[in-house]
């Protein structure tokens, strides 16, 4: 696993958990419990967390203290979670958000109709 934060701004320095896995957009990936899930996704490689609504751009950590919204992802099927500042669990089950949904957009519609909003 690559670098992780040694000291976070809010959350103070990270008391290292036991090794898990956690599945990131079908990817079986390992972190450390408690830590926030954007450090782990961050330690794998992934800087992309969600896709915005209008324009359909990239986003990922920004703030890193759960102030702004570029690190929400659909966590364990709830949308706009902030993974910057929410501990990772076992098995959890994290998927990129596109819009406020956990579909690609192309998924969203269908026959012209666009996808029910949560």
């Amino acid at each position: 696993m690559g670098s992780r934060i040694k000291k976070h701004p809010i959350l103070g320095a990270p008391e290292k958990g036991k090794k898990v896995t956690f599945i990131c957009d079908g990817r079986t990936l390992e972190g450390y419990e408690g830590e926030p899930i954007a450090v782990a996704l961050r330690a794998a490689g992934i800087m992309k967390h969600r896709y915005t609504k209008k324009e359909h751009t990239p986003r990922g950590i920004f703030c890193a203290i759960g102030r702004c919204t570029d690190c929400v992802m659909v966590v364990d099927g709830k949308p706009n979670i902030r993974t910057c500042v929410t501990p990772l669990r076992d098995g959890m089950k994290v998927q990129t958000q596109y819009g406020v949904l956990p579909e690609p957009f192309a998924k969203q519609w269908q026959g012209g109709k666009e996808h029910e909003k949560i």
